[in-house]
Order: structure tokens, then sequence, then C-alpha cells
């Protein structure tokens, strides 16, 4: 009865096995499909549109509010849109074609953090600003280079660039997308002009992000996005400015509007000078002035005399903390001492405060 039992389990399983090997060979054999460098962006969540952080959770927003908060700059928001006015100038006169550049946003995040969000392939250029003695980072994507390549050699409208995965970029093409970075940073020179003049050197071009390093991966920094559009091509541009380097302008990028002035109150001047002219003050009157040698000192004990080299007709100095204001004679009146101003001390008006 056992035998027959473990007979019958064998021609189950060798049917079951004998079916699924039939199934698998009349079931026809997907292809595997390889994605491209978008669509692995886009899976990883690093190509973000200008709307993305409007679509995020409740809880995703409380969590990412605690990882950077810095303070806002006015200023720098103009200069951004001077930039955009400007750029879209210069970009036409220098493609000979229609260019529109618009502001996607403008965030404040960590350095690291954005350096590690670059969607690769795209060009990374460091340029530093010399009057700031510090450094910026600007980042052409993928489809900006081969656009603007495709434009300055005379590519046909209405054609989208094509985008070539895991190719380098030819010296052709870091050549022309240098001529762009130097378009965008003279640009940049002249946005900051009004508010304080500055020039922006472009330094070198690098692929690999870890090569472009110019700040403290835990260091605050602001990113603007730019989209510029070629009738049917384009792409984005990014600047990276962090606050270390923005820090000698800080003051003039916190102004609410260019050349921010307030105007007189006369009436606190007033008071000001009312309460300035009842300020008491300590003058002292200095008789004379000794080195001793610190044994001398401690030699001293009631009863001692310290001989002081001021005859009776010497003038004196009369001081308000270590400042010398006049010199006078000492005397007395009334049964008191005195001292009779005899002339103020002329001092230079460099050493006035």
């Amino acid at each position: 009865m056992s035998d027959s039992a473990e007979q019958s389990d064998e021609d189950l399983a060798a049917a079951w096995g004998a079916g699924l090997e039939e199934e698998a060979t009349t079931m026809p054999v997907q292809p595997a499909r390889v994605l491209n460098q978008a669509e692995i962006d886009s899976l990883l969540g690093f190509d973000e549109g200008p709307s993305s952080g409007d679509n995020r959770t409740g809880i995703q927003k409380i969590i990412s509010s605690g990882l950077i908060s810095y303070e806002r700059l006015p200023m720098l928001e103009i200069v951004f849109d001077r930039l955009v006015r400007i750029m879209s100038t210069s970009l036409r006169n220098f493609t000979s074609d229609n260019v529109e550049v618009g502001i996607d946003n403008i965030v404040s995040l960590r350095f690291g953090d954005y350096l590690n969000s670059i969607p690769l392939p795209a060009m990374l250029a460091v340029f530093k600003a010399e009057e700031w003695d510090n450094y910026g980072l600007m980042v052409v994507d993928s489809a900006m280079i081969y656009s603007i390549v495709d434009v300055l050699l005379g590519g046909r409208r209405g054609t989208a660039a094509m985008r070539i995965e895991g190719r380098p970029y030819t010296t052709i093409e870091r050549t022309l997308v240098e001529r762009l970075i130097h378009v965008v940073l003279a640009d940049l020179s002249a946005s900051f002009d009004p508010l304080c003049p500055v020039s922006f050197r472009f330094e070198r071009l690098e692929v690999n992000p870890r090569f472009a390093t110019i700040s403290r991966l835990s260091n605050a920094a602001v990113l603007a996005r730019l989209r510029i559009d070629m009738e049917d091509r384009g792409g984005r541009l990014e600047l990276m400015l962090p606050y270390a380097t923005l820090e000698p302008v800080r003051e003039l990028l916190l102004q609410q509007f260019m050349g921010e002035k307030f105007g007189r109150d006369s009436i606190w001047e007033t008071h000001l000078a009312e309460e300035l002219w009842n300020t008491e003050v300590d003058l002292d009157v200095v008789l004379d002035e000794q080195v001793l040698r610190l044994s001398d000192v401690m030699r001293l004990q009631v009863g001692s005399r310290i001989i002081l080299n001021t005859p009776p007709d010497s003038t004196v100095a009369l001081r308000c903390g270590a400042t010398t204001l006049f010199e006078g004679r000492v005397g007395r009146r009334k049964n008191r001492v005195a001292v009779r101003i005899e002339k103020p001390i002329i001092r230079a008006q460099a050493g006035m405060v």
C-alpha cells in the first residue's frame, strides 16, 4: 500500500514538471529593456521639475523643514531677475536664434545634497568671484549641451537634440560649452554691477561632481535653476553660490530694494544731542607720572613718601579716560586746590572719533 502511494506521488510530480516545461517553452521570452539616463534619474527622484516641491506630502515637508533653514536674501532674487533679462539678449546674439530664459526656482540647500543630486551626464563649470575671493558652480545639463552644439553648428530647426548615453564629451562640445559659460559669467557680473562690482572668472570644466567640490558638503548654498528654450530645443542651467561666497555682500543682499536708505529722524537726533550734553564724565588732573620697579612698589608702606617731579609753576594735564583734553596750572581758590585751564590740546583730525 505504501509502495503504490509513493509511486503515485512520483507520477504526479513528473507530470507537474512536464507541464511547467511545456508552458515555459510556449510562452514568448520578453527581451530585457535597458533604461536610459532620464528614466534612471526619474526613478531615483533626481529629475525634479519646478513644481516638485509642492507635490510633497505633509510629513515630507515637516522632515525636510528641519534639515536646512537659512535667511532669505531679497536682493539676490532681483539680481537673478536681472540676469534673466540680460541673458535673453546676450544668448540671442550668441546663437543667432530666438532664445527665452526663465527661472524655475531659487532654493537654499546644503552643498553636499545638491552635489549628489546632479543628473549625469553634465558639465560642471567652476568659476571664481575675484573681489570676494571665493568660488561658485555652474551646471549645464546634457540636453542644454547638445542643444547649444546643434544651434552653433547650424542644426536644422524643429529637430530635437539627440542624447547619446555613455559617450564622453568631445573637444568640440567642451569648447562650445565653454563659450556659453563665458557669456553667462559676463552676464552674471553685469547683473551684480548695480549692487557691487564683481568679476566672475572661469576656472575649469569638470564632468565628475567629486572634482567640482568648492565648499564643505554641509555648508549652505543658494541654487538658481534657469530654463533656456530655443524653439524646439533647450535645456537647463543651474547656478550654485555658497553662502560663504556671498558673505562679503550679505548686508547688501538683505536689502528690500536697491540702495536702501532711510530718512533722517530729527526728533531722535535732538533728543540724543540733549542727552549727550547732560552726560557726566570724569576729568582727572595728572600731576606727575613715574615708573617704579615692582620691588619698590612692594616696599611701600603707610607713611612712605613719593616725591613728585612737578614744580609749582609747571603745567599739568587734564584727562578724560586715556585722552588728554587740556593743560592747566594748579593753584588755590578759597582754601581749595584748583586747576586753571591754560590751553586745550589740539588733536589730529584722524585721531578724533
